[in-house]
């Protein structure tokens, strides 16, 4: 159906006009149409946003993550043992001979710890003990033996001191139990590195502050040694053996008939 709209052209003739009564709606549905495209562009484009971000985060975390484990593996292991002297082994210089060295050995972590050591010249050197388990608090004193070779006629002093290096590797363990090396075998990845130790050689014949406490550390070590062979004193009462009871029962019967005996010949 058609509308009649009037309308004055320029000649002042009446122009009859027919307007589309469906054209309003065809612009109204283009318009539409136009609008819930526009919609579902804007929904997809803030899905994409969305998933981008999600993705941003992810790797964000991910590199947080890689960052932290790598900082964690960068930052050194916290020690579970005190050791006296902290990083050197001093040996008195005398090539030739199997000289000795000393070190002191603390836990001082809260739990019991496992300890091991490692050289480079096994078959020149060994340590007593070779490892053990320390209660928390518990030190010990380990004596370390190492076989001193002659130098040859253009080494020197120096070179001998960089030669031999010593490890001292611990292990948190739980609770008190007997020392196995396969320990160390069995936890790998909670082993802990506590030090290396590189080998410093004294002059035994000039007195210095190092080679006295050296003495003296080695003396300690001998006397608790010494102190681990003896058998340990008994604090409760004597318990006599099943021999010594039979000979003191026949001693008593013995001195009761030779008692009988007499008084018979008294009364005869």
């Amino acid at each position: 159906m058609a509308v009649e709209a009037e309308k004055s052209g320029p000649d002042g003739k009446l122009w009859s006009l027919f307007k589309n009564p469906f054209g309003q709606s065809r612009n109204a549905s283009s318009s539409s149409s136009s609008s819930s495209s526009s919609t579902l562009s804007s929904m997809h484009n803030v899905h994409q946003l969305g998933q981008t971000h999600e993705s941003v985060e992810r790797a964000a975390l991910h590199s947080a993550s890689t960052v932290s484990y790598v900082t964690k593996s960068l930052l050194p292991a916290r020690r579970r043992l005190r050791l006296d002297p902290a990083n050197k082994l001093f040996f008195p210089y005398e090539p030739g001979k199997q000289v000795k060295s000393a070190i002191g050995i603390k836990n001082t972590s809260k739990s019991h710890v496992a300890f091991k050591f490692q050289t480079t010249a096994p078959k020149s050197c060994y340590m007593r003990p070779p490892g053990g388990i320390l209660a928390p608090a518990e030190s010990l004193i380990a004596t370390v033996f190492k076989f001193v070779e002659p130098p040859e006629s253009n080494e020197k002093l120096v070179d001998q001191k960089s030669r031999v290096k010593f490890k001292i590797m611990s292990l948190k363990v739980k609770g008190d139990m007997d020392y196995v090396p396969e320990l160390f075998d069995e936890q790998k990845d909670q082993v802990v590195v506590e030090q290396v130790l590189r080998v410093v050689f004294l002059d035994p014949e000039r007195p210095t502050l190092a080679m006295e406490k050296l003495k003296r550390q080695l003396a300690e070590a001998e006397a608790a040694l010494e102190a681990r062979k003896k058998p340990p004193e008994e604090t409760g009462p004597r318990i006599v053996g099943e021999g010594l009871v039979i000979d003191e029962w026949k001693e008593r019967r013995e001195r009761y008939l030779a008692q009988q005996q007499v008084e018979g010949v008294d009364s005869v």
